[in-house]
């Protein structure tokens, strides 16, 4: 909602584009089937669009809207995220843009009592988060898709039917430029919360939904205090309820409230009502000058989600496969790794690099991640809005105790996203090799990054396909030599990255300090392997190059489970 006098796209910061509809070939008597049809165009659509693309395979992408999703959405971008972003080559405006962060505070009736530190090694590329707004997330997304010859955008393009074959899928589009009917070997369903594509393909998602309601309200005020995410319990200006307040670029504040036991939400809605609470909350903080109303509207947290990602030949991505509180901003960065986990796969299916059978790995990987997002959201989500009198209470007394006791403070902490870990995947089939380290990421997590001695970082070095990491402290042996012949005729994106205390060859990833080599556990003989998403696919103190061969053929599609 916007305030009055103001139209449903009149913004205090952004200027919405109008996108027309257009002829397609379809409407001129041609029937060409397409490799992937993506539905809904919004960060999850595009984003799988550029994965596709990146791996040369064409998309049609398709919404019913003519213009950006409006109003406050998705506002904090992860880091493994911004790796995404780099690989799809959409990366630098966001780094111009984007507000990055990497401390919290939460508050109890007016006084801090906790500080949140994410993590931030020295040789990250990225910081922990950074936010921007979700217009700005979909124009520098569009500006990437407009500028790739391998996307064809559709807008004004809304889906009416759909039928599943065994060898394809055909959608019935209609568009003001005339209805048509549309093959393709794949649909991608990424056409949100409401889903079209799962509504008239009968699924429905199954979990709680939570009773608390929360109002979000954008305003634009000129106000110094750094970028941090600030969560307030029981504050003054909002009594007996929670407010958490973050800041985004051009000076706009997103601050989000939770309505009291039994306050209407009509009322609520109220744009006097708006204006009054935030007033209220900002003299929390001690602004006292002007401030601007933007947008507003009201959300409850769920934890929903389908039994499968996969129906046949037509996949879910995002909110059409899930939808997850807010608390910890997992909602966006887990969408992207939909698209990003499928596309990789996907592409190598229709390149005829890979078996399909590699798709099932697909839902397994992502409903797990989905369910371990619902196991950390879940406590956030009770803490916050507490659904009975018993949370209530226990909440009212882990607050009242980190007045004074360091134990129950992490409580009041609304737990941020963090990369999902593959460990019990098909595509990871030995995790038992992880007892050999003393340290260093697990199988199936994402891996660190590190600054090297050129300035650059050690994940640049990974290829568009499989990546193995050798360390090695000299010349290769004939087995390690055999082993990483082998993985380039398997693979022929593999990239191998050899990491030596010195140049020994080349090509070499020089480790001068030991930083790398004390990030990943490793000695001469360590072995890594690293999948198209970065993500660790196996792990070995010393190669054991059947094992080594079995997983990356696992990963490429090319061996059973």
């Amino acid at each position: 909602m916007r305030p009055a006098g103001k139209g449903p796209l009149d913004s205090l910061y952004f200027q919405y584009p109008h996108f027309p509809a257009r002829l397609v070939p379809e409407l001129d008597g041609n029937a060409p089937r397409h490799p992937v049809a993506i539905v809904g165009a919004g960060p999850i659509g595009m984003t799988a669009a550029l994965v596709l693309a990146r791996y040369g395979i064409r998309s049609v992408l398709l919404d019913r809207k003519d213009t950006f999703n409006d109003g406050s959405r998705a506002l904090c971008i992860a880091r493994p995220t911004m790796h995404i972003l780099e690989r799809i080559g959409a990366a630098a405006p966001f780094l111009d843009k984007a507000l990055g962060w990497r401390f919290g505070r939460s508050y109890y009736r007016g006084e801090q009592i906790f500080r949140l530190e994410m993590p931030h090694p020295p040789g990250e590329k990225y910081l922990p988060m950074y936010n921007l707004q979700q217009q700005y997330i979909e124009q520098y997304l569009h500006d990437a898709v407009a500028a790739c010859e391998l996307v064809d955008m559709r807008w004004q393009s809304e889906l009416t039917g759909i039928d599943c074959g065994n060898d394809g899928v055909s959608l019935n589009i209609a568009s003001p430029a005339g209805d048509y009917r549309l093959n393709a070997d794949y649909v991608l369903a990424a056409d949100g919360a409401r889903s079209p594509v799962r509504t008239r393909l009968g699924l429905r998602m199954k979990g709680e939904n939570y009773e608390g309601k929360y109002v979000i309200a954008d305003i634009r005020m000129d106000h110094d205090f750094p970028t941090e995410r600030r969560a307030f319990f029981e504050p003054s200006g909002n009594p007996g309820g929670t407010v958490l307040i973050h800041k985004q670029p051009e000076n706009i504040w997103r601050v989000d409230y939770q309505l009291r036991e039994g306050e209407s939400e009509e009322a609520a809605l109220r744009e006097q009502n708006i204006r009054a609470r935030v007033g209220a909350i900002l003299g929390d903080i001690g602004h006292d000058k002007p401030w601007e109303l933007e947008w507003w509207s009201i959300y409850s947290a769920n934890t929903l989600c389908l039994d499968d990602y996969r129906h046949g030949r037509v996949f879910f991505i995002g909110d059409a496969a899930h939808i997850v509180p807010i608390f910890g901003v997992r909602g966006l960065n887990n969408g992207l790794a939909d698209a990003d986990n499928l596309g990789w796969k996907l592409a190598a299916v229709l390149n005829g690099e890979a078996d399909e059978s590699l798709l099932d790995s697909y839902s397994p990987e992502r409903r797990g991640a989905t369910l371990d997002v619902f196991a950390n959201a879940t406590k956030s989500t009770r803490f916050m809005t507490p659904p009975t009198r018993g949370w209530r209470l226990a909440r009212e007394a882990a607050l009242s105790l980190s007045l004074k006791h360091e134990f129950p403070r992490g409580l009041a902490n609304p737990r941020q996203m963090q990369p999902y870990t593959y460990s019990e995947s098909p595509l990871t089939p030995y995790p038992e090799r992880d007892a050999e380290f003393a340290g260093g990421p697990a199988s199936g997590s994402f891996p660190p990054n590190a600054t090297l001695a050129d300035g650059g970082f050690l994940l640049d070095r990974a290829g568009d396909g499989m990546t193995a990491m050798l360390f090695c402290d000299g010349v290769l042996n004939a087995a390690q030599t055999a082993l990483l012949d082998q993985l380039t005729q398997l693979d022929k994106r593999f990239v191998a990255l050899l990491i030596q205390p010195a140049r020994a060859t080349a090509d070499a990833v020089v480790d001068t300090d030991g930083e790398i080599t004390r990030l990943f556990d490793a000695r001469p003989g360590t072995f890594y392997l690293l999948r198209p998403d970065l993500h660790i696919a196996g792990r070995w103190k010393t190669i054991v190059s059947a094992e080594i061969l079995r997983t990356a053929g696992l990963c490429l599609g090319r061996a059973t489970p």
